[in-house]
């Protein structure tokens, strides 16, 4: 399935997506204003990050940091090889580790995390890795 004939219009319409769709600015927009809120009323997020590389990986998370006025995240597990990676940011832990993994789609997941255990974290995405920039 073309993921650039899949309307998107909000969240939910990323759930079933292995990769990131292509956004016009209209949708970027829409999307990350639904996920600004939902990030906001938030305690912490978890984000994973499937990536050609590392170095676009870690891009993508700073580019996060930036953009919700974060502290830096530092890395502590990364792979000693090029290749396609998975990374994984705690931002309550202010961790990153990352490994090499083969056959993901590509994009950004964000999860949502409350010190409440009675709400639901929910995982949203995958967002394009150029998404917060």
């Amino acid at each position: 399935m073309s993921t650039n004939k899949i309307n998107i219009r909000k969240l939910e319409d990323l759930d079933k997506l292995r990769s990131a769709p292509k956004l016009n600015k209209k949708q970027s927009k829409l999307l990350f204003n639904e996920l600004s809120q939902i990030i906001n009323k938030s305690d912490w997020i978890t984000i994973g990050i499937m990536s050609p590389s590392i170095k676009k990986g870690i891009d993508a998370v700073r580019k996060i940091e930036e953009r919700f006025e974060y502290d830096e995240m530092k890395c502590i597990t990364l792979p000693s090889t090029e290749g396609p990676i998975f990374l994984k940011a705690n931002q309550k832990t202010g961790e990153i580790h990352a490994r090499i993994e083969f056959g993901l789609g590509e994009g950004i997941l964000i999860s949502c995390q409350n010190y409440d255990n009675s709400l639901i974290s929910k995982t949203m995405g995958p967002f394009p890795l150029d998404f917060f920039n």
